[in-house]
C-alpha cells in the first residue's frame, strides 16, 4: 500500500491537460446564442432536461454548460425546474419503459410553443440500449422531435452549436 501511494504522489496525475481556452470563438458563440434567442422569443431561452433512462453521459456535458468555462447564463439560455416555464425538453438517453409515461407529461406541460431537441445516440434511436427489453425506443418514438444532436456523448460546444441551428431553423409554433 505504501508502495502504491508513494508511485501515485511521483508520478503525479493521469489525466489529460484541459483544451486551451478559445475565447474569441466562445463569444462569439455567445453573442449568436443570446440575439438568436431574443429575436425568436424576445427573451432568454428557458430549457428543461429530461433523463428518459440514459447512462448520465451525456448530462455530464449538458452539466458543464453551467460551469464557469461555459456559464450557459451569459450566453442567454438558462435551466428551469418545470417545463411549465420551458421552450425546449433537452431529452437524453433511450426512452425507457418506465419513463415513457412521465416523458409524455412532461411534453404535455411544456406550454406551446415548445421544441424538443433529443441530445446523444440513445435519444436518437436507442443506441447500445435499443434491442433492450427494458427500452420502448428513441424520444422521436414517444414525442415529436425537432433537432437531433448526434454524439456519445456530444461536447457542450456541440450542444450550444445544436440550440442555435434549433433556434435560427425553427419558427415557433404551436401543436
Amino acid at each position: 500500500m505504501r508502495q502504491t501511494l508513494l508511485e501515485s504522489l511521483t508520478h503525479g496525475p493521469l489525466t489529460e491537460p484541459a483544451p486551451a481556452p478559445d475565447e474569441a470563438s466562445l463569444a462569439e458563440l455567445a453573442k449568436r446564442v443570446n440575439r438568436t434567442a431574443r429575436a425568436k422569443l424576445g427573451r432568454s431561452l428557458s430549457i428543461r432536461q429530461v433523463d428518459a433512462g440514459s447512462c448520465n453521459g451525456c448530462e455530464l456535458e449538458i452539466h458543464a454548460l453551467n460551469n464557469a468555462f461555459y456559464d450557459l447564463e451569459r450566453l442567454g439560455l438558462r435551466f428551469v425546474a418545470s417545463p411549465r416555464h420551458a421552450d425546449v425538453l433537452l431529452v437524453t438517453g433511450p426512452v425507457t419503459k418506465n419513463m415513457r409515461q412521465a416523458l409524455l407529461r412532461t411534453y404535455s406541460a411544456t406550454p406551446d410553443p415548445k421544441w424538443v431537441v433529443a441530445v446523444g445516440t440513445c435519444a436518437i434511436d436507442g443506441g447500445v440500449f435499443a434491442d433492450s427489453y427494458a427500452v420502448v425506443g428513441g424520444v422521436k418514438d414517444v414525442v415529436p422531435v425537432d433537432l437531433h444532436i448526434r454524439g456519445c456523448p456530444p461536447s457542450p460546444t456541440q450542444l450550444l452549436k445544436g440550440l442555435i441551428a434549433l433556434l435560427e431553423n425553427t419558427t415557433a409554433t404551436s401543436r
